[in-house]
């Protein structure tokens, strides 16, 4: 919503005083410039990323037009889950454990709270680190060492879109230069025609440079700051998991150790120690839906 509010004032203030000061809209709609401008940066798209990159970055323009940020109800889902793992971890023999951690899907704690189970990312992630509470060996400092190292991994994977989108944010100005030299070439080839047709010619050509640079920073660059604000929030789920075991390899009773990953949360964005109680010590999504 607040792109396309963005993209409205934007175009009105731009298109409005542009005709406030006696400019011809008409004379701005010239679609080849638009398709050499707009099909070159899609080109150098291509050859610039992997195809993995390409899709991921696709999703990225839905995340941005759509949902890309958890929800509060995201946040509980994943706190719910960490405190029903830890309670079968101090309560329950090693083997009972290990059939919730070894086949998430088909685990009564994981059907509770579909949020988590549909990311498979943020479960693989759960799973492997309470594989290695389970274990016993790990000393809390080294499985720290490696959330940390793991966790940044998978932020500058989730960046990739971010970075793929502000490189051609970055070269549409100079690749609407190159629109408005093709325009200027087109123009000097009519030389002879007389000054209104070759005027309208070159004003055609300097719509290339306007675009270039509209596009760059009234389009793609905002764009980018947004899939780059989502992907960044998606990655406090992964910090919320992290905060809350490792206060738990610490010693923490269940019900603590989810307020260490609750205080990670933006001040905005945190829900309320009521809320978490509800969540955790109200059974979770079972209890949710039946109420």
């Amino acid at each position: 919503m607040t792109i396309i509010l963005g993209l409205v004032v934007m175009l009105g203030c731009m298109l409005g005083g542009y005709v406030a000061m006696g400019g011809h809209v008409d004379v701005l709609w010239q679609p080849w410039e638009f398709v050499i401008i707009l099909g070159t940066s899609l080109g150098t798209f291509i050859v610039a990323n992997s195809m993995k990159v390409i899709k991921d970055t696709g999703k990225g323009f839905g995340e941005a037009f759509g949902k890309g940020a958890p929800s509060g109800r995201e946040y509980l889902d994943v706190m719910g889950l960490l405190y029903s793992l830890m309670r079968e971890l101090r309560s329950k023999p090693r083997n009972e454990v290990e059939k919730h951690i070894d086949m998430p899907e088909e685990s009564s704690i994981f059907q509770k709270f579909g949020s988590v189970l549909a990311n498979k990312e943020l479960t693989t992630f759960i799973c492997d680190y309470c594989r290695l509470i389970i274990i016993g060996n790990a000393r809390t400092h080294e499985v720290e060492a490696l959330m940390d190292e793991e966790i940044q991994t998978l932020r500058n994977d989730k960046l990739k879109a971010y970075y793929a989108l502000s490189n051609v944010a970055d070269g549409l100005p100079a690749i609407g230069i190159i629109a408005a030299v093709l325009g200027v070439i087109k123009a000097m080839g009519a030389i002879t025609e007389p000054p209104e047709v070759l005027g309208h010619l070159i004003g055609a050509a300097l719509v290339g440079t306007f675009a270039g640079i509209f596009f760059s920073y009234g389009v793609f660059a905002p764009l980018a700051s947004k899939v780059k604000s989502g992907r960044e929030k998606q990655m406090r789920l992964y910090i919320v998991t992290k905060q809350t075991l490792l206060a738990f390899m610490n010693g923490a009773m269940p019900q603590v150790a989810v307020e260490y990953g609750r205080k990670t949360i933006s001040a905005h964005e945190r829900p309320t120690i009521d809320e978490v109680e509800a969540e955790t010590l109200g059974g979770g999504g079972d209890a949710r839906k039946a109420a």
